[in-house]
């Protein structure tokens, strides 16, 4: 018997639900899926947002051939097999890939020759995210569309489906608390929805905790958004408020969102907000998110929160942040100062400073500009000391 997800999975894109700002009728994808051209895509992800349902979508709108493959079993010889048997015909596959994440740099370089001659059409669907993932040439060749979680309206409009196809009904407690405990993720909704519906056709909230007893996550919702929880954690490692921080930092864990995203946000708060007040919290940012790409949910958990500890305890400074703000503004109005010959390329007169002691007197700018003022902050003030010292050499 067909369960109630497959039952209820869209054909067109009208029937689609969600990511309106991916294939909303004014989108650039939407227009091309229209138009039957197609290009290379990836789509990444919380679970139960629809990537493989549209790319399903696509294919039949293309009138393409579509083939599935997961990569943690895909074969580079399946992948030739369909790939030869296209050459040189008139209608082109379209290549499924679910978990892209998992396909190795081999099997990756396979690709490349498909996807530059458009000998088929790839899609690739993952959990995380591409940049990190996919090599350069890959990403290159296609494009990259985030899905968001379903948002409350995305679920209600789901559940109403859902319960007119197979003529259940649901009371208000029960209604809210399969929406809230779905947490944006529409296959987690009808899953639940369907095992209740067999128990009993009148579904009630008790019937719906024996099965699920506690929320998928904090998901997406008017008061409580991605956005919001992220600021609040930015702000309150600004405000060096170690267990708001870490409270913050627990919501977005809970609620399914990606670490890759989060540690990403952590090494740009380590160089915006504390620069060089204290280089090190740079480091161990960039050290967290390359640790944690790499280990993944709920072990990475730990080196979020030893790493929002600490940047949430170093001194703050944006002075560097301020400073290459001031720089681009100046040069986008029109600030274009002439390079000195003595450091151009083919230097003429240039004085190496490591031949005289670690400093030399010499023109690097043909005008005095002021763009980065230090607060002496922490280690800034380090810095600033080194810098006076050769400012008074020059005197």
């Amino acid at each position: 018997m067909q369960n109630l997800t497959n039952l209820l999975r869209p054909k067109t894109l009208n029937e689609f639900i969600g990511q309106s700002h991916i294939i909303g009728k004014d989108k650039a994808l939407y227009k091309l899926i229209e138009k039957k051209d197609i290009p290379h895509l990836f789509f990444y992800g919380k679970p139960g947002t629809g990537k493989t349902t549209l790319a399903k979508i696509i294919a039949k709108q293309s009138e393409l051939d579509f083939y599935s493959f997961n990569a943690t079993s895909v074969k580079v010889e399946q992948f030739r097999e369909v790939f030869k048997r296209y050459k040189g015909a008139l209608i082109k596959p379209m290549i499924f890939i679910d978990e892209v994440h998992r396909l190795s740099k081999t099997q990756q370089e396979v690709l490349l020759p498909i996807m530059e001659d458009y000998e088929a059409i790839i899609i690739g669907a993952s959990t995380e995210n591409p940049f990190f993932t996919l090599t350069a040439g890959i990403r290159s060749r296609s494009f990259l569309y985030e899905f968001k979680a379903l948002t409350n309206n995305d679920l209600e409009k789901l559940l109403l489906r859902a319960c007119k196809t197979i003529n259940t009904s649901i009371d208000t407690e029960a209604h809210n608390y399969l929406i809230d405990s779905s947490c944006g993720d529409g296959r987690a909704l009808l899953n639940l929805l369907d095992f209740a519906s067999k128990i009993d056709k009148n579904i009630s909230i008790d019937i719906l905790k024996d099965l699920r007893n506690s929320s998928m996550g904090d998901g997406v919702s008017s008061k409580d958004s991605h956005y919001d929880i992220t600021s609040a954690m930015i702000k309150s490692l600004r405000g060096s408020d170690v267990d708001a921080s870490l409270y913050y930092l627990g919501r977005l864990i809970n609620g399914g969102e990606s670490i890759d995203f989060i540690s990403r946000r952590l090494v740009i708060f380590a160089s915006e907000d504390i620069g060089n007040a204290n280089p090190n919290a740079l480091n161990l940012a960039v050290s967290t998110m390359t640790a944690v790409n790499k280990i993944g949910f709920p072990e990475g958990r730990i080196i979020l929160s030893q790493c929002v500890v600490y940047l949430a305890s170093c001194p703050k400074s944006n002075t560097s942040y301020n400073a290459i703000n001031k720089t681009l503004s100046m040069i986008k109005n029109g600030k274009i100062i002439d390079i000195p010959n003595n450091i151009k390329d083919n230097a003429i007169g240039y004085k190496n400073p490591h031949n005289f002691g670690g400093w030399y007197e010499q023109n690097y700018l043909q005008e005095n500009l002021d763009l980065y003022n230090s607060k002496g902050v922490a280690f800034e003030k380090t810095l600033d000391e080194w810098i006076n010292k050769i400012k008074q050499k020059r005197k």
